[in-house]
């Protein structure tokens, strides 16, 4: 059932609707990381339409819209909907000349589709949630095997993102029912004699270790055939060290419960002071979802570094999609390297700090050591990941282009960054970086064409973090004035 083999028809989709309702995308507010992912698609695609669609019962609802004001539509208009059933990609280069498209409305009317192209998002359990597609309101070319394959990392890098909050909504139910245990939690008391090794039980002992407490652990030997095999040696040296010493004993063990499989039980007892007998009262907890919310803390970690390497690889392939731009081979590996240097640094400072942000002073330290003749003064400032990565590439291009062309080319010349921040309560409140040369052994003039690397630095500033850049060519060399919002706070 589990791999869909001996479902019915009814079975599979009802199971792809519950685990598209798992994840609780549908009717959600926009969100970057996904736009980000649609842009991206359609500018490397060229398309004027890309979509991460999720289809339910009824209808497809779009998570992200690049190039369409539409929020859903029905599901029996959709074209994702063939993916879903199909459990494959789907690509129309004409609709005019498929019959199950000719006549859809989205054909004949707004938004005058074309070619369609889309992949499946495919969850953890492999139902088909809905579509990452791209759409043209012209004929085009079937994609290449490679364009494909791209298209289907980026449908994974949506559904890891996807997953990513999946996991925390996860993780944080988890914790939320592992206070309401603690809260409301049974707990077994127990009495054992070490002189008889007779054990009495009270509480919430059935719950905790089983509904044949009362036969099977009325002594120690019981007990510990109730342990897990791996850890009874351990609860032997512990328990005999508490017998022989009167001290007091804790320790922590699984359990294998007759109804509940492999359980985590957390144990605390002392003493009886009050009588002469050799009796040891405590209680047990079970602490199997403390141990799960551990194991859930570990696979986050695991999932955030998955993503990053997923967008590095990414941003990989976009690059590569520039080899147009090269003059040779050797300026073509010297370019993507160049640009995949500067994302390394950037997850440097990420992986240095918690991965969501990543301090200013730590990604100029990287730049330094990279380019020993760049020089840095201003405030340290937290930066989130989108923005990191990109000041990463842009300040990458800036020295690459100083070591070719600019100050850094000759011995005498270096580079000045400095930044700063308007006071708290300016409005606008804004954020201002200079990136000035000196030293110049050749006299500096403008670039005769637009180069792809001034491309990416103007869409990094304007696009990625909403601001200005100028550039201007002064006898002493290149200075760069970037404007922004003042968002960052301090480290």
């Amino acid at each position: 059932m589990a791999d869909g083999r001996d479902a019915s028809p009814d079975q599979v989709e009802r199971l792809r609707l519950d685990t598209l309702r798992e994840y609780r995308l549908l009717d959600t507010g926009p969100e970057e990381a996904f736009d980000r992912v649609t842009k991206m698609v359609a500018d490397l695609y060229e398309a004027p339409i890309a979509l991460v669609s999720l289809v339910d019962d009824c209808r497809q609802w779009f998570k992200s819209a690049y190039g369409l004001e539409a929020s859903e539509t029905p599901r029996d208009i959709s074209f994702c909907q063939f993916v879903i059933a199909e459990d494959r990609p789907v690509i129309v280069t004409d609709v005019l000349g498929d019959a199950r498209f000719r006549d859809n409305p989205l054909v004949t009317g707004d938004p005058f589709i074309r070619f369609y192209a889309g992949v499946p998002l495919r969850a953890y359990n492999g139902a088909v949630l809905g579509t990452l597609c791209v759409i043209d309101r012209n004929e085009r070319a079937l994609l290449s095997e490679r364009d494909l394959a791209r298209l289907e990392d980026f449908a994974a890098i949506i559904m890891a993102e996807a997953d990513l909050r999946r996991i925390v909504a996860e993780r944080d139910n988890a914790r939320k029912t592992l206070e309401r245990a603690l809260d409301f939690s049974g707990i077994a008391t127990w009495r054992y004699d070490a002189r008889t090794g007779a054990i009495d039980w009270g509480g919430a002992v059935a719950d905790l270790w089983g509904s044949d407490f009362a036969t099977a652990l009325t002594d120690i030997d019981g007990f510990y055939e109730r342990l897990h095999p791996e850890d009874r040696d351990h609860v032997r040296i512990v328990l005999g060290g508490s017998v022989a010493n009167g001290s007091h004993y804790a320790t922590e063990y699984r359990i294998q419960h007759p109804e509940r499989g492999v359980r985590w039980i957390a144990v605390r007892a002392d003493w009886d002071v009050d009588t002469s007998d050799a009796i040891l009262t405590g209680i047990s907890i079970d602490i199997t979802e403390q141990k799960s919310r551990q194991e859930n803390a570990n696979l986050l970690m695991r999932e955030l570094h998955h993503r990053m390497r997923n967008l590095f690889a990414t941003v990989s392939a976009i690059i590569s999609l520039t080899r147009h731009a090269a003059t040779d081979v050797d300026d073509y590996v010297e370019r993507i390297t160049g640009r995949l240097d500067a994302l390394n640094r950037a997850q440097n400072v990420l992986l240095g700090a918690n991965f969501l942000t990543g301090s200013m002073h730590a990604l100029l330290r990287e730049v330094e050591a990279a380019f020993p003749r760049i020089r840095w003064s201003g405030p340290d400032l937290l930066l989130p990941e989108n923005a990191l990565v990109a000041m990463a590439l842009l300040f990458n291009e800036l020295a690459t282009n100083a070591v070719k062309h600019g100050a850094l080319a000759g011995a005498g010349g270096d580079v000045d960054i400095r930044w700063s921040q308007d006071p708290e309560g300016s409005d606008p409140r804004l954020f201002r970086l200079t990136w000035q040369e000196s030293g110049n052994e050749q006299p500096v003039e403008p670039p005769s064409k637009t180069s792809f690397g001034t491309l990416l630095m103007e869409r990094s500033v304007r696009n990625n973090l909403g601001g200005t850049i100028d550039r201007r060519w002064e006898p002493g060399g290149l200075v760069v004035d970037i404007t922004l919002p003042a968002r960052w706070r301090d480290a």
